[in-house]
């Protein structure tokens, strides 16, 4: 499923119009990634829950010349499945 066919999903669930759900959607991702990248995990019961990464400098491998290669911090992110939905997908 991608986003538009998610926002249909969301209209005829809602019984809104596509351009009502589809501010709908923006608006979750919109504070989804605002709350994450400011350091706050973003937390759905039964859905699920999003939180920020940080990945310590380290030293990896160029895989085509073996030469270590120092490999800079990063942050991601992190999405741990709730209950709810794990077991809806069993």
């Amino acid at each position: 499923m991608n986003k538009s066919e998610l926002v249909e999903k969301v209209a005829g669930a809602a019984d809104l119009s596509n351009a009502a759900a589809q501010k709908a959607v923006d608006a979750l991702i919109d504070a989804v990634q605002t709350a994450v990248a400011a350091g706050d995990k973003v937390t759905l019961p039964g859905f699920g829950a999003w939180s920020r990464t940080d990945r310590k400098a380290r030293m990896g491998r160029n895989p085509r010349t073996g030469e270590p290669v120092q490999i800079a911090a990063s942050k991601g992110v992190k999405f741990t499945a709730g209950a709810g939905f794990k077991s809806a997908v069993k």
